[in-house]
């Protein structure tokens, strides 16, 4: 049951993660997958099926772990939801993790990079936008509006921009670097 080449990374991780739980719904999904920037909203779309499955109560932490390795597009891991793990070995563009409810993303440079982490921005702008849950570790720098109308998540990230946590009314946000205005 192989999918077209030109199916994106998000309907194949759709597919791939309801078949498994279709297939064991208590048992752990765990992916692997290449991406680049031309992917967008990846997580998104399996975050709103997850949702909706019928009588879909929350799945436990970390149920479903994909490891995305390569540059995603915007808004990777938009609409998070509780017992989704993305973890990314590369970078982000921007939104990363907006609307997410839940559940943990993780970006970090590939072991081979060669550059010092703490130094180097890894996601765009505009990460956690109006997030309510869920957790978001980054190994290395965030850019500008970094956690804007954050009410419940929380972050860990080398650095970030300017204006970063504006809005913000809950959850916690460690910068353990530089920060902008």
């Amino acid at each position: 049951n192989e999918l077209p080449e030109q199916t994106s990374v998000g309907d194949r991780i759709v597919e791939q993660v309801l078949a498994s739980l279709r297939a064991n719904p208590d048992a752990p999904v765990r992916l692997a997958h290449k991406i680049d920037n031309t992917q967008r909203t990846v997580g998104a779309r399996l975050a709103g099926q997850l949702g909706l499955r019928p009588g879909a109560a929350r799945l436990p932490a970390g149920q479903v772990q994909i490891t995305f390795t390569g540059s995603a597009g915007q808004s990777f891991g938009a609409f998070g939801l509780h017992g989704l793990n993305l973890v990314l070995i590369g970078e982000a563009q921007d939104y990363v993790g907006k609307g997410m409810s839940g559940g943990e993303i993780v970006i970090r440079p590939p072991e081979e990079a060669r550059f010092v982490p703490h130094q180097n921005v890894i996601m765009g702008n505009t990460a956690l936008y109006g997030a309510t849950g869920g957790r978001l570790f980054a190994a290395g720098v965030a850019g500008e509006r970094f956690a804007v109308r954050n009410s419940n998540a929380v972050a860990v990230v080398e650095g970030v921009g300017d204006h970063g946590c504006e809005y913000m009314t809950g959850g916690v946000v460690v910068i353990l670097g530089e920060t902008g205005r």
